[in-house]
């Protein structure tokens, strides 16, 4: 807990402190350790960088979905001393006949640009989370830096466990999510299948448009100082009443205009989600993993940014995700 409180005061960012230094090499893209070795490895010394898109400013609860899960049987939410349970007997996906995607994803297909140029109007820069925020792009077709990417895949409507009126759980690593989406025969999305789900075919800035908007997506609440001995407390109800105070999340789909132009929604906002890096970065801490979407507080929420600061074993109160699926080629065969 020191090691956390010296973090945030060297860098002055709402009690949000430093991730430690990594015990080991993660190796690259395809592993996944069981979750058990993950939730281990992620233990009440992880902690934030100030350098995030999805800084001080994001929480999540854990408590107020459990209130949400007991009405619509959605998964309890992930708690830092303990792995998510991962059902091996989950079915197989289906997929019907003449469709690319299964129920409750949806298809998206289209040349990816990784490197777009755009123009923003009005841009402010946080001092407390360093970051510069664009709060209007121009409305101009964006100018594509490097080669193009096809892509078709699918991906989840919704924030895990992918159902309308459910809490997204958090306190949950990467693996533990790579883990969660594999269980039902599924994986966590590339960045850039995450930022054309976002984009649309039109590749917006947000997936709504041009103009930032907390009244059409859940970001920009007020700040919540955590006290982060709570937030990883072993005690469970010392734990949950922290998690309950924090909270600014709202269920799945509680805001319909947060959605893109193919129809996926609460991209940005919310809850940040672990992706799979497009590339290594092997001077960050996230060497194979990434964040997407920032969460419920006054960040980066669009579409392009990405957190890299945080090791993915790194859990917080505020981090879920969403899961991808390769679309079926050739849907008149499935």
């Amino acid at each position: 807990m020191n090691t956390w409180l010296l973090g945030s005061c060297l860098l002055g960012c709402a009690a949000r402190p430093l991730d430690p230094p990594a015990a080991d090499v993660r190796p690259a893209l395809p592993a996944v350790p069981n979750a058990t070795s993950a939730s281990t490895a992620t233990s009440a010394s992880t902690a934030t960088s100030a350098s995030t898109a999805t800084s001080a400013s994001t929480a999540t609860s854990a408590s107020t979905a459990t209130s949400a899960s007991a009405v619509l049987d959605v998964p309890p939410p992930l708690v830092p001393r303990e792995s998510p349970q991962v059902d091996a007997g989950a079915p197989p996906v289906q997929v019907k006949v003449g469709q690319a995607c299964p129920a409750g994803m949806q298809h998206v297909r289209f040349d990816h640009c990784p490197k777009l140029a755009r123009r923003c109007l009005d841009k402010e820069y946080d001092k407390p989370n360093h970051i510069t925020i664009c709060n209007r792009f121009a409305t101009s077709k964006p100018e594509c830096k490097e080669p193009r990417v096809p892509l078709d895949f699918c991906i989840d409507e919704y924030e895990y466990p992918n159902r309308v009126g459910a809490k997204p759980p958090v306190m949950v690593n990467f693996f533990e999510a790579q883990n969660l989406c594999g269980a039902v025969h599924k994986r966590l999305c590339y960045e850039r299948e995450w930022v054309t789900a976002c984009e649309g075919p039109e590749e917006k800035p947000f997936p709504y448009g041009y103009v930032r908007s907390s009244k059409t997506c859940n970001f920009d609440n007020r700040w919540v100082d955590p006290h982060l001995s709570r937030v990883y407390s072993e005690d469970a109800e010392v734990q949950r009443a922290e998690l309950e105070r924090l909270d600014r999340s709202v269920p799945s789909g509680q805001m319909p205009g947060c959605v893109s132009d193919y129809g996926v929604h609460d991209l940005t906002g919310n809850v940040d989600e672990w992706a799979l890096a497009d590339h290594e970065r092997p001077r960050e801490h996230a060497k194979f993993s990434a964040l997407k979407g920032g969460a419920w507080g006054h960040v980066r929420n669009a579409c392009r940014p990405v957190t890299t600061s945080h090791a993915p074993e790194f859990r917080y109160y505020f981090i879920g995700f969403r899961c991808c699926l390769d679309a079926v080629t050739n849907p008149a065969s499935n």
